[in-house]
């Protein structure tokens, strides 16, 4: 018997993948930028139905029932306003999202990782003030030595992001996919071109 039979009758989860609904805070805002505030079209229909979102725009697509046609949602408004945060966890794709997701030591791009400035041997704690993006070479010839001994430096100091410097930072790196139906909601604060 063939050893790959179950995964023919196994589906991928493609509700993201095919029609996302943009969704926005009551204010009329992304819930966030990075990553960008999707829900699958089905989740989308769901919280229509139980009236906490409002549709503002629609795929050309629709989806049908017994007794139903629905098209399907692309952008959905909250009712209720959500509180954005204010506190930014310290977590590793927030610290590279900080670090514009380059090496804080070559300016690189790649295979990222992250350097305790001060190391842990030396006494550095795990915090957003001693703790950078570095790719795998600066941090391989870093190792764990101060910079000093390796001639290394920084290209910006660490420190704590606050949450709107973060989604800020967000905009910079949109996802693959943006439908037309987006674009007003993404960049509504963008400068006007004259």
């Amino acid at each position: 018997m063939d050893g790959d039979f179950r995964t023919e009758f196994t589906r991928q989860p493609t509700g993201l993948k095919q029609h996302p609904a943009l969704v926005l805070n009551a204010d009329y805002r992304p819930l966030s930028y990075y990553p960008l505030s999707l829900w699958p079209w089905q989740d989308a229909i769901k919280a229509a139905y139980m009236d906490r979102v409002d549709i503002v725009s629609e795929y050309d697509q629709v989806v049908r029932s017994p007794s139903t046609v629905i098209r399907i949602p692309s952008v959905v408004v909250l009712k209720d306003y959500v509180k954005p945060q204010k506190r930014v966890a310290f977590t590793r794709f927030n610290l590279f999202l900080r670090d514009e997701f380059c090496c804080q030591y070559c300016g690189g791009r790649g295979d990222l990782t992250f350097d305790h400035v001060v190391p842990r041997a030396a006494g550095g704690v795990t915090s957003w003030q001693n703790v950078v993006a570095a790719c795998s070479p600066c941090n391989l010839r870093k190792g764990s030595k101060n910079l000093r001994q390796t001639g290394m430096a920084l290209r910006k100091p660490p420190r704590q992001p606050c949450a709107e410097e973060l989604r800020n930072m967000g905009r910079r790196f949109p996802p693959n996919f943006l439908h037309e139906s987006w674009m007003d909601f993404l960049y509504w604060d963008a400068e006007l071109q004259a």
